[in-house]
């Protein structure tokens, strides 16, 4: 007498793929509600968490970034300096004076006129206008980057963004005057 071959075999594994989707799920629920979750500021990030948010991010910027509408003047850089020290100083300081309390904050805020990493690169001065432009705008997830699109106007974002993209250059007297008064 032959085995009858039957879904016997395909039910109980697929039985079993459901049980251990169940299980990891409650897992993972049972960590959120009970782990040591790193929340506080001064909590160790999570394993990857830099990675996991900048790769989304970098990759809608790449698909959304736009080209500056007008080019770089003294006029620019003045209006920009004004629209910084207002709206972007108390968390990413000005040229000269860091702000004490950015290094306590969770990821620190940039200190926009220091120079960092091994190329000495002042700022931001390294990404393209584009690329700041989209982060004033539409701001940063889990970080303190607020979106300033319904703040701040479309020349305004561009204004600050052009400035900050010459943080690396001597900037003429008038706008570090703005910037440092």
């Amino acid at each position: 007498m032959a085995k009858k071959s039957g879904s016997g075999g395909f039910g109980k594994i697929f039985l079993g793929f459901l049980i251990g989707i169940g299980a990891v799920a409650a897992g993972l629920f049972l960590y959120l509600h009970f782990g040591p979750l790193p929340v506080a500021v001064a909590d160790a990030p999570f394993p990857y968490e830099k990675q996991i948010v900048r790769m989304p991010m970098n990759a809608r910027i790449d698909r959304e970034v736009k080209t500056p509408p007008f080019g770089t003047s003294e006029d620019v850089f003045e209006a920009g300096a004004h629209v910084y020290r207002a709206q972007c100083a108390s968390c990413h300081g000005v040229p000269g004076h860091d702000v004490d309390y950015a290094r306590y904050m969770y990821p620190r805020a940039p200190q926009l006129w220091k120079a960092h990493g091994k190329s000495g690169v002042v700022g931001v001065s390294d990404d393209s206008a584009g690329e700041t432009y989209w982060k004033v705008a539409n701001g940063i997830r889990l970080t303190g980057m607020p979106a300033f699109n319904h703040v701040l106007t479309d020349t305004q974002m561009w204004q600050v963004s052009l400035l900050l993209k010459s943080a690396n250059t001597e900037l003429p007297l008038p706008v570090t005057q703005i910037l440092t008064q």
